[in-house]
């Protein structure tokens, strides 16, 4: 999964050195990143973003426009006539919307599943159904318009919660874990503000979908995806195909039993997984040595070598990897795949997983499960939603 042109080499003129080239290259995948970014951007402010001239962002873009990579038109800023520069598209789009606990990630991408348009909306502590999909529709709409397309060119909508969802009726199938969004039909409402088919799932099986199609998991059939933010969850990929179960709650590892006197989790449970290593558990262990924290602070803390804040990653990983040792045993996967804001601090998490599996023989064999940390980041679970999207519309990825 690429921005469209990021690998291709930019057309020059005559015999440049092997530097030059590759400084021209670097210059071209800035200016497109940056278009992404924006979704659509003038020429003048591509200078002013990118720190490049203005003369070297005009020769790039009529490079990338000569190699169909990117698209110009006419616009007005301040009322003066400018290039709006766009990415190519091909025709037909799909957007795809992932909603957090604590934040809305929204993308616009076409039929060839590369991304042209995206932004990122923090969220209020829990934040409304109502509210939250009007802003998810007012956001797509706005990214559309940035690119100079329409919801008129939209395919379909996924839509990735952070709940289980039940595949019949595409609903919440578990009351307490997003409070409010219980009785919603959340596809439905969300599908009359944009009047297009919307495809809603789980966000850890979407995050499954999108490091199977685009990422770590690519080519393999069978691959348990655990999902490590605020909770945990698991999307577990059976020959090929994503396992749901009955009713929409297989892989809701969040809600195993690690600790019988535990607090009671959201779910009504006593001592589930995500009272130990859930975002606001891991941050209560550390309040009397660091005081408030948010989970960002965490993370940050944990990269540059905080001890605390290491430690406590690492009992995480030990915990989850307990739980996931289990799963494995059950699923028997090719890979495990690990995502999440939480993976973002790369081998302190996975490391405590690699050791749980290990120390189960059967799973430590002569073919040990490779335990390897997701290749799409934050941005896994909204590309799968993409997918998912174009799946419910019978456009299966190249």
């Amino acid at each position: 999964m690429q921005v469209p042109g990021y690998s291709a080499r930019v057309p020059g003129r005559g015999a440049a050195t092997g530097s030059q080239t590759s400084l021209r290259e670097a210059n071209a995948a800035r200016i497109l990143r940056t278009v992404a970014q924006f979704g659509g951007i003038t020429q003048v402010e591509l200078a002013g973003a990118t720190g490049l001239s203005p003369a070297t962002v005009s020769t790039i873009v009529k490079q990338l426009l000569a190699a169909g990579s990117v698209e110009t038109r006419t616009t007005t800023r301040s009322g003066r006539r400018a290039s709006l520069v766009t990415l190519a598209r091909r025709t037909g789009l799909a957007v795809g919307l992932q909603v957090g606990l604590r934040s809305l990630r929204v993308v616009v991408a076409d039929v060839g599943y590369d991304v042209l348009a995206e932004t990122v909306l923090p969220l209020p502590h829990e934040h409304r159904a109502d509210t939250t999909l009007d802003r998810a529709a007012l956001l797509a709409g706005e990214l559309l318009e940035e690119m100079g397309a329409s919801l008129e060119e939209v395919v379909g909508v996924g839509l990735a919660l952070p709940a289980p969802v039940d595949p019949r009726t595409d609903r919440i199938a578990a009351r307490g874990v997003l409070r409010g969004w219980e009785d919603v039909e959340v596809a439905d409402v969300l599908q009359r503000r944009l009047d297009k088919p919307v495809a809603v799932d789980n966000d850890a099986n979407l995050g499954a979908l999108g490091e199977l199609r685009f990422g770590a998991a690519r080519g393999l059939r069978d691959v348990v995806y655990v999902r490590a933010s605020y909770g945990v969850g698991a999307g577990i990929v059976l020959g090929g195909v994503l396992h749901r179960g009955h009713g929409g709650t297989a892989g809701e590892i969040g809600h195993t039993l690690v600790d019988p006197t535990g607090p009671i989790c959201q779910c009504g449970s006593r001592g589930c997984l995500n009272t130990v290593v859930g975002a606001d558990a891991l941050i209560g262990t550390l309040r009397v040595s660091h005081g408030p924290l948010a989970l960002r602070d965490l993370i940050r803390f944990a990269d540059d070598g905080d001890p605390g804040c290491r430690q406590v990653l690492a009992d995480a990983g030990a915990t989850i990897g307990a739980v996931v040792s289990g799963v494995a045993m059950t699923a028997n996967p090719e890979m495990v795949v690990l995502g999440g804001e939480l993976a973002a601090t790369g081998d302190l998490l996975a490391v405590g997983v690699r050791d749980a599996l290990a120390r189960r023989v059967m799973l430590a064999s002569e073919d040990p499960v490779p335990v390897v940390v997701g290749e799409l980041g934050v941005r896994a679970e909204v590309l799968g939603a993409v997918a998912h999207a174009l799946d419910q519309q019978g456009v299966m990825a190249p």
